[in-house]
Parts: C-alpha cells; sequence; structure tokens
C-alpha cells in the first residue's frame, strides 16, 4: 500500500473529496498515512496515528516508501509554535507535528499531571475549529488528544472513542489534574471532552479554549451563567 508525509503545516482532512465538505480533522507536518484513493485532485487517507479516514489536497501530502517510514526518526514538535528552516524554507509549525530532527522538549512540571496541565493552558484562547488540532484551531477532541500526544499518551482522535478507553471514575473527587471529563447530550451521546484542573475546574474547546468550573453536574459557564455541558463520567489514562 502507497504511503505518504503530510508537506505543510496543517493539512484539512476533509469528509469526502470536496472543498465544500466539512473538515472532520487535521494532519499535521510530518504525520503520515496510507493512501487508499487518488482521485485528480484528492488523496483518500488513513492517517497512521489515529487510523483516521478522510480527504485531502493531493498537493500536501508527499508519497514516501515503507522503508523511509521505518527508518526515519520521528521527533515531535512540544512547544506551543516552532520555527523550521526546512527543505523549501522556514515554516512555522504547532505543538504535536513530527520532525526529523532534535526538538527542545520543555519542563511543564515536575510530574506527569502538572505537566499535562500546564501544557493544556498553553492553549487558552485557541479558537474553536470543528476538525482542528493545532494552536492555529482545536476541537473539544483534538485538544485532548494533541495535549496526550506529546506526553506519550495515544488515544483516538474522536470524543466517543476517547471516552471507551482509560478508567472509569465514580465521582468526581476521585480525579486528579489532567484525566479527561467527558459529556453526553440529551439523547446520552457522548459530544464533549475536557481536561480535568484542580479546585474543581476544567479547560476544554468551547468557542475556545477556556476553563470554567465543573460539578458533579457538568460544567458551569459563568459568562452564560448556566451549566453548558451535562457530566457523563471521568476517566483516567495514567
Amino acid at each position: 500500500m502507497n504511503k505518504g508525509i503530510c508537506n505543510v503545516s496543517i493539512a484539512p482532512l476533509r469528509a469526502e473529496n470536496s472543498d465544500k465538505s466539512e473538515i472532520v480533522s487535521q494532519l499535521l507536518y510530518g504525520e503520515s498515512a496510507d493512501i487508499l484513493e487518488v482521485n485528480n485532485n484528492w488523496t483518500k487517507v488513513c492517517t497512521h496515528y489515529d487510523h483516521y479516514e478522510a480527504w485531502m489536497d493531493t498537493k500536501q501530502i508527499s508519497p514516501v516508501s515503507d522503508e523511509f517510514l521505518s527508518s526515519r526518526k520521528v521527533n515531535l514538535v512540544k512547544e506551543a509554535f516552532q520555527s523550521a528552516m526546512l527543505e523549501d524554507g522556514r515554516t512555522l509549525l504547532s505543538i504535536g507535528s513530527e520532525v526529523p530532527f532534535d526538538t527542545t522538549s520543555p519542563t511543564r512540571g515536575k510530574d506527569l499531571s502538572e505537566s499535562i496541565v500546564n501544557c493544556a493552558k498553553e492553549f487558552l484562547n485557541v479558537p474553536y475549529l470543528w476538525g482542528g488540532k493545532s494552536f492555529f484551531g482545536i476541537d473539544c477532541s483534538g485538544f485532548t488528544q494533541t495535549v496526550y500526544k506529546v506526553h506519550g499518551i495515544k488515544i483516538p482522535r474522536d470524543t466517543y472513542q476517547q471516552a471507551e478507553l482509560g478508567e472509569a471514575l465514580t465521582f468526581v473527587e476521585e480525579a486528579k489534574p489532567g484525566d479527561l471529563a467527558f459529556f453526553e447530550n440529551q439523547d446520552g451521546r457522548i459530544i464533549h471532552v475536557g481536561i480535568i484542573l484542580a479546585d474543581q475546574k476544567i479547560i476544554h474547546a468551547h468557542g475556545k479554549v477556556r476553563i470554567d468550573s465543573l460539578d458533579s453536574s457538568g460544567i458551569f459557564n459563568k459568562d452564560q451563567n448556566k451549566h453548558t455541558h451535562k457530566l457523563r463520567f471521568i476517566r483516567s489514562y495514567f
């Protein structure tokens, strides 16, 4: 099967092979994928990191060999942004991008829990973007996946998939900073996720990445003076 790697900072992944189709996720620079189908300007891929199938612009993925992928050394961009000199010039890369050179690994805390929280807070005020997973725009599950990715914890792309993993906790009080809280709609479907903070707070992507209060009922948005998300459960991954 043919394979490729993303050759731009951020490549939109779309549900269908059309510019009018919704963006369902993104491929960051250096992330790789199987090439399933090529239809002129559009290429259908299955991403290697989270096995997500979608369509992308053919020009934004470079074909590579199995040997190239198996032999390359992958380093993650772990800063909010990193300006990198690539073969075709300097490019601004977002956290979570995969590059062939060593990158800095900023110290974000004394342990994994604190580091996840501090990394998550670096995303504050990043605008919400359906399908986004970078500092240029991000959705709720892209936010949790990216923060976990740079800490070596691999979770799926979509909220309902993330909710199927980890250890379920019974009470909010059992959660530690860095755990994930999941929320449901009126039909009981998991539709939202955020990262637990200390002092009954949560950081999540809703309009923008923001911090709100969390209780046994769910997320209380002080700007709207109401609960905006109904808590389903909390899961721990570490």
